[in-house]
């Protein structure tokens, strides 16, 4: 019989041991077993076996002390502090949600580092797209916890939520010395972690200015890879311009990244006033020369591309096309081959090999004559797409539209500087598709929610994440506290803007999919007590007292709901799974996710709901410890009864039996 460890951790994802299952995966024969301190056998990498199966075989990287690199001072803490795992968690909080039970749209109050791990078990390479407008670093204080060691103490205390009045998050201003420093301190924990969350086709965009952008592109060089990067938008946020000294600027830039180049799926946007030259009965297109103007690719190293056709120019259509065939067959045909270059005479060679050719003659590729006179051969382009181009130059993208889409929908200036919406529905429109969840840990006012909100009328049901710290609002107003109340109060807006349109078209695009609604979490400390970090400086009366309080381990202030999702959390499931209360076995039971995960909160159980949760067969059955008051017979026969079920059977139909 296998012997089952029941104990649930409260930790979010290791993300050090996640590494090390990746490197597993592709160098298995870099690990090793060796005996610890203890004398224990335990796993460990053979770094000299791992450095011949990289090709390197010699000690000259070892001995070197400078090399390309993008380094400062704080960085070996921001590693450290990745792999700190949080044991905070994410408190439902109903009064301040829309729709509570039916959405699949969060907004999740508090610092975005402790929220950015505690997101990492559910959603580990589930986000699509990724968009944040980050502090640039302007010279001005921005907030973010600075304590690499209590970051969740640090933030409880600036939030309110802790009797502490002591601490207070740190600033960041022109006058310091570590002024780039503690940005790049910031910043490179939350993109690291952010990479972890992408989808293996995913992206992410990331607005800034001049300020940063050098950093924030060496850093993302070594976070995404040099590879990873698609390239810059330059957008002209500010048309008026703004008088900087010496140069008025008119634009900033957002950086995208893929989680990798060769598997990032993209979409062209569409051409509103495509207009085409030609018609036939397939419909309008545009023409193109079927040759392939790179010089890279010519008649030595594509052979293959390089054939001839043959054009007819006694038969010629309305449109003045001719017709052509790949094969000679009368004396009056004109051979046409692929021209040379002008500039270095090198001979280009077609797009199109010759059997995919012969699919389109006469249908997609056809004879033109130049109009210096020359035959070519030419595809037919019925594309009303595009792909987008850098520079972003409209109206619709400037920071003076993001500000008054803003005034609009509140009905008075509460924030600075917010995002126009056309921007990131751009965005939207070129990375997401149907289902995508996108994510935002630097919300603000929240342009991304009222973005993808509004895209979503065109039936693609795009789930939404946005992260905000309550961060006092620097524009004085009774009406918004908080930056976090401002992204709450617009997205409820937004949402029931859309539902009186809705009301009035009946053939409302995507109605039936609208998701009109978001779950507000708040990061706090965790439920219970064994899963909080304790201080590192506690005094021994202290901790005394911090023992006896772990005897009952739950704190009594929880709800059932609280409990719940905490667990829901450190489970890994995602907090917006559908939930039902049903009664199994005559206890009261969370099933989660159709039945995927039951959940037990009772302080009792029997073996006849361990019999009747191993007939549902859920992926995991979670109940309390205390449930079974000191009864290890009960226990014993529990774990023993998942033991025997699992024996044999393929790890995804196993059950996994956890107690906290």
């Amino acid at each position: 019989m296998t012997e089952l460890n029941t104990q649930m951790s409260g930790e979010s994802l290791a993300i050090a041991e996640q590494r090390k299952q990746e490197l597993k995966q592709l160098f298995p024969g870099v690990f090793t077993e060796i005996k610890n301190d203890k004398g224990e056998i335990v796993e460990a990498i053979d770094y000299e076996r791992l450095k011949a199966e990289l090709g390197n075989f010699s000690e000259i990287y070892d001995n070197r002390r400078e090399r390309y690199g993008m380094d400062w001072p704080g960085k070996r803490d921001c590693l450290r502090l990745i792999q700190e795992p949080s044991r905070a968690t994410l408190k439902p909080c109903r009064d301040e949600s829309v729709e509570f039970d039916n959405t699949e749209n969060l907004f999740i109050e508090g610092d975005n580092l402790e929220v950015l791990k505690l997101l990492q078990k559910a959603y580990y390479g589930k986000i699509k797209m990724i968009y944040i407008d980050p502090p640039y670093n302007t010279g001005k204080e921005f907030i973010y916890p600075d304590n690499f060691s209590e970051s969740l103490e640090t933030y409880l205390s600036y939030a309110g939520l802790s009797g502490d009045d002591g601490k207070k998050f740190s600033t960041n201003s022109a006058n310091e010395g570590r002024f780039h420093t503690k940005w790049l301190n910031m910043m490179f924990p939350r993109l690291y972690l952010a990479r972890n969350l992408l989808r293996e086709d995913g992206v992410i965009f990331i607005s800034i200015d001049d300020n940063e952008v050098e950093n924030l592109r060496r850093m993302c060089d070594e976070i995404f890879g040099e590879e990873a990067f698609h390239g810059v938008f330059i957008i002209k946020s500010t048309p008026n311009a703004r008088n900087y000294g010496h140069v008025a600027k008119m634009h900033e830039y957002c950086l995208m990244y893929g989680k990798h180049f060769e598997k990032t799926e993209t979409f062209e946007e569409v051409e509103e006033d495509k207009s085409f030259k030609y018609e036939d009965s397939q419909g309008g297109f545009n023409i193109h020369p079927l040759y392939n103007s790179d010089e890279s690719f010519h008649i030595e190293n594509r052979p293959n591309l390089y054939y001839p056709f043959y054009l007819d120019p006694s038969q010629v259509d309305t449109n003045g096309f001719f017709s052509i065939s790949l094969e000679r067959s009368n004396e009056i045909q004109i051979e046409v081959f692929p021209p040379l270059s002008s500039k270095n005479a090198k001979q280009f060679v077609w797009r199109w090999g010759k059997e995919k050719a012969s699919q389109g003659v006469n249908k997609e590729i056809v004879g033109y004559l130049s109009e210096n006179g020359e035959y070519r051969i030419v595809r037919k382009m019925r594309h009303t797409t595009k792909i987008i181009r850098s520079m972003l130059l409209e109206p619709e993208y400037s920071g003076r539209r993001g500000t008054s889409e803003l005034e609009s929908l509140l009905g008075g200036k509460y924030f600075s500087f917010p995002k126009p919406v056309s921007l990131i529905k751009k965005l939207l429109e070129i990375s997401t598709e149907k289902d995508d969840i996108v994510l935002d840990f630097f919300a603000g006012s929240c342009s991304t929610a009222q973005a993808v909100l509004e895209s979503n009328k065109d039936g693609l049901n795009r789930k939404l994440i946005v992260v905000q710290l309550p961060e006092v609002n620097e524009i004085a107003s009774d009406k918004y506290l908080s930056i976090a109340d401002i992204g709450k109060d617009r997205i409820s807006r937004v949402c029931e803007n859309i539902k009186k349109e809705m009301e009035s078209q009946l053939d409302f695009e995507g109605k039936a999919n609208l998701d009109l609604g978001f779950k507000v979490l708040k990061l706090d400390r965790s439920n219970f007590k064994h899963w909080q970090a304790p201080a590192k400086d506690i005094a021994d009366d202290e901790l005394a007292k911090q023992f006896e309080l772990h005897i009952d381990h739950i704190d009594p202030n929880a709800s059932q709901e609280d409990i719940l999702y905490e667990l829901l959390i450190k489970a890994g499931v995602m907090p917006t799974e559908k939930i039902e209360l049903i009664e199994l076995a005559n206890h009261a039971v969370f099933s989660v996710g159709e039945g995927g995960w039951l959940i037990c909160l009772q302080d009792t159980i029997e073996q006849s709901l361990i019999d009747a949760v191993l007939e549902k067969e859920p992926v995991q059955f979670i109940c309390l410890d205390r449930a079974f008051h000191g009864n290890d017979q009960l226990k014993a026969n529990a774990i023993a009864t998942f033991a025997d079920f699992n024996q044999g059977r393929d790890k995804a139909d196993q059950i996994e039996f956890r107690t906290v």
